[in-house]
């Protein structure tokens, strides 16, 4: 990434060989020699990245950090220091600085930590930009997708929901189906009354029926009182029904009877009691099937299907993924009061390149896990499960490489990262060391530590 770069040093001739060197990487320089100056340019200016000097005879590096950052503070601004000052350099990465350089620069290790710089306020606009897209993607009841696919079904909901017919929810598990459910009753005109739901494959079908209908006291084993069911409770609202292909034959009949005369009937009472209630079910099962295999009334599926919504797989909407990554992220932070601002670029291609078998309920999961075990800013690949990453091949390929370190100490995994990412770069040390996000003098003392030579890497 090539930016717009603000010089800041008193010396002279440092920053003339500074502005001749960064020109030559094809950065756009601007060079000025008082913390008073640099302060003015970075309020009127929207540069990338500020490389400044410690002392200075005006106004020092310090005063100038801490005055940019109090109304700039998203840019990274890099230290330059001599040597005996570090302590100085400390102080300055506590007021906000990106990192800090001591002189005489080693210009390798200047160039990378400049472009680190620029990866970082990339990934910060990448993700501010993430943030912002998210906030307009909430238009129906906190149900998330921008993506074709989900746009047709969250239409479909938004026209079903004031109708009060019954709706058939079909999906994958883990895709959703509840929250639509909810949004369709917060969006109806049941929404002042209540919405009660049940899961119909947790129950066996005596306790299925008392769930639903209510049963008397004494009507069997444990019935020491009388009790209304969820259709009395969910009068005058919504009742769904989850994991409706679940539930039995002769049970079936009860619930068409119910659906048909909208009328139930306690469990051991003779006597029917009028319900008015909207219907939402979901299933997982695909119901024309199991019609055609008799394990579903056909009369009991037409009455259910009367509108279906299917919601697509996550698979079949990835380009909503970094959405509903960055809204668990927002949901999970504030939940374990942490603060995180983003996803590093590979995490978030490692989370759009899996497949996702348990669907949204699957990257929940993943990211609320990530959360717990991070100790950074961003999230990264390192924070995501092992099930995630065991698939993914990064663009660099060397992670790929080193899929089956299962046993490994971590000296050996740190020698088979060098080793292939020089392979990968042709023994080109300071593109590695730019891969690696390492120093080219930390790559070179790794590189002896585990004799490792280059040149002898890419002959190989």
């Amino acid at each position: 990434m090539k930016g717009k770069i603000l010089i800041v040093d008193d010396d002279k001739a440092h920053l003339s060989m500074l502005q001749t060197v960064l020109k030559s990487l094809n950065h756009s320089i601007e060079c000025v020699t008082d913390g008073e100056d640099a302060i003015r340019a970075a309020g009127d200016n929207p540069y990338d990245l500020i490389l400044m000097d410690v002392r200075m005879a005006n106004v020092g590096g310090m005063e100038a950090l801490e005055k940019i950052k109090s109304f700039n503070p998203s840019i990274p601004i890099v230290i330059m220091t001599a040597y005996s000052s570090v302590d100085k350099a400390v102080d300055a990465m506590k007021l906000g600085a990106y990192d800090y350089l001591t002189k005489p620069l080693n210009f390798e290790e200047l160039k990378i930590t400049i472009e680190r710089a620029m990866d970082h306020l990339r990934l910060t606009i990448e993700n501010s930009k993430l943030k912002k897209k998210l906030s307009s993607e909430l238009s129906f009841s906190g149900i998330i997708g921008s993506s074709l696919s989900m746009k047709k079904v969250i239409a479909m909901a938004k026209l079903a929901a004031p109708t009060g017919a019954t709706i058939l929810i079909s999906g994958e598990s883990g895709t959703g189906k509840e929250l639509f459910a909810k949004a369709i009753h917060h969006n109806s005109h049941q929404k002042k009354n209540r919405m009660v739901a049940i899961n119909c494959a947790a129950l066996n079908e005596t306790l299925l029926e008392s769930e639903l209908f209510g049963h008397e006291k004494g009507s069997f084993t444990g019935a020491d009182k009388r009790r209304d069911g969820l259709f009395l409770s969910a009068d005058k609202g919504t009742i769904f029904l989850d994991e409706i292909g679940e539930i039995p034959l002769s049970m079936q009949v009860k619930l068409l009877r119910a659906i048909q005369e909208r009328e139930i009937q306690r469990v051991g009472s003779d006597k029917t009691i009028s319900v008015d209630v909207r219907i939402i079910v979901a299933t997982n099962k695909n119901l024309e099937d199991e019609v055609k295999k008799g394990n579903f009334r056909e009369d009991l599926f037409y009455r259910l299907n009367v509108i279906n919504i299917k919601v697509p797989s996550l698979e079949e909407r990835k380009e909503d993924i970094p959405l509903l990554a960055q809204n668990f992220l927002t949901i999970f932070s504030k939940k374990n009061r942490k603060s995180f601002k983003g996803f590093t670029p590979m995490a978030m291609d490692a989370l759009t390149k899996y497949q996702w078998p348990g669907n949204v309920r699957e990257l929940e999961n993943a990211i609320e896990r990530a959360i717990i075990l991070s100790m950074g800013q961003y999230i990264s690949e390192k924070d995501l499960p092992l099930t995630i990453m065991k698939t993914y091949t990064p663009e660099n390929g060397f992670l790929h490489q080193i899929s089956g370190i299962g046993g490994r100490s971590l000296d050996e995994i740190e020698r088979i990262a060098l080793f292939e990412t020089l392979k990968q770069t042709k023994g080109n040390k300071t593109k590695a060391a730019k891969i690696l996000h390492i120093t080219r003098t930390t790559l070179n003392n790794k590189c002896k530590k585990y004799h490792l030579k280059p040149e002898d890497i890419y002959d190989s």
